[in-house]
């Protein structure tokens, strides 16, 4: 497939930028979401009077015109593997998949078979988005390996554009279960003393900062406040368990990477099974009973699941809203905690 040439005009009153004004005037029916565009730019794909501008902050003025050349999206190489999958809704242009624990999103170079990108190429076909010239067929975004629950996955472009710009405003709503170490207090002054975090009514917590990669170790993101990507997490205590693990719900402003995991580490309060954020924490046989702590100790993976997503559909302009129950493994550990566990 040749590559495609999309012509924009600036418009009155543009953004002082140009990946922002281009943005703002580029054709509706190119699909160009503003991360795009700026791939683009940096890449050379975009001319004025013939001029490639690479540099997305040039200054742009009423009345320019601009060329971009948008390459065709590359051929997927991945192979369609016979993976089950639990659809929850699908349409002509999207689906919602409940993802389980230890099924890795999209081919990396420590996994490039077994993930969810395989399962949807045997599953859905050639009927995935292939937008972003990414060999990431229908990716919107992502949930980690070990989280499970719900994620909506592209079926054409158009999809993928209005949902990407659902997740880019955090429009989208995604609500998670969290199991953490000890008991997060909103009136705890430890917790108040801590940059970034606010109490809020209803018993919420919210911790507002920045997250970008730990300068040593590349498979964790850091908590920071100059710097980094905006990041906004709320949670709220729903049970506690003594005063060594609590049941929270979780839920996201913004959706950066381990972003739930990071905050919760931040707090004090990493994720029971959590390997990179959680520690050495270990519940206390003593306060909490011997057979609750040595649940928890065996509990595998990070105590996270992705319960709930709620957004627009991108072209019938219906509001979805789904939720997935916890998954077996979560799920028994919750009832042997309630069993065991001392109050």
């Amino acid at each position: 497939m040749a590559a495609s040439r999309v012509f924009v005009t600036i418009g009155a009153d543009p953004p002082a930028r140009l990946d922002k004004a281009l943005a703002r005037f580029v054709p509706e029916a190119a699909h160009l979401s503003r991360s795009r565009l700026a791939r683009l730019i940096a890449e050379g794909a975009v001319r004025r009077a013939g001029e490639v501008i690479t540099d997305g902050k040039a200054a742009v003025a009423e009345g320019e015109a601009y060329e971009i050349t948008v390459a065709a999206p590359a051929e997927v190489e991945m192979a369609a593997e016979d993976i089950p999958l639990e659809v929850i809704y699908e349409d002509a242009d999207l689906a919602v998949i409940n993802k389980p624990a230890g099924l890795v999103v999209h081919p990396a170079p420590g996994t490039p078979t077994g993930t969810l990108v395989n399962a949807l190429l045997h599953h859905f076909g050639g009927k995935l988005s292939g937008v972003g010239g990414e060999k990431r067929p229908g990716i919107v975004h992502r949930i980690d390996k070990d989280t499970s629950g719900l994620l909506v996955v592209a079926k054409s472009d158009a999809a993928h554009h209005g949902l990407a710009r659902q997740f880019e405003a955090h429009s989208a709503e995604r609500h998670y279960t969290a199991l953490c170490h000890g008991v997060p207090d909103p009136g705890n002054p430890r917790l108040r003393g801590l940059r970034g975090v606010a109490a809020e009514g209803g018993a919420v917590i919210r911790i507002t900062t920045g997250l970008d990669r730990h300068k040593t170790d590349r498979q964790r993101q850091a908590v920071i406040f100059e710097g980094g990507r905006h990041a906004v997490t709320r949670l709220r205590r729903i049970e506690a368990f003594a005063d060594q693990a609590a049941l929270c719900e979780c839920w996201l402003e913004t959706g950066r990477t381990h972003q739930i995991r990071a905050h919760m580490a931040y707090l004090g309060h990493g994720l029971v099974g959590d390997p990179v954020y959680g520690g050495r924490r270990r519940a206390s046989a003593k306060a909490l009973g011997p057979g609750a702590a040595e649940t928890i100790a065996a509990f595998q993976r990070q105590a996270l699941h992705a319960r709930t997503l709620g957004f627009t559909h991108p072209v019938t302009g219906a509001d979805l809203a789904f939720e997935a129950p916890l998954p077996a493994d979560f799920a028994a550990l919750l009832a042997d905690l309630r069993a065991n566990a001392h109050s």
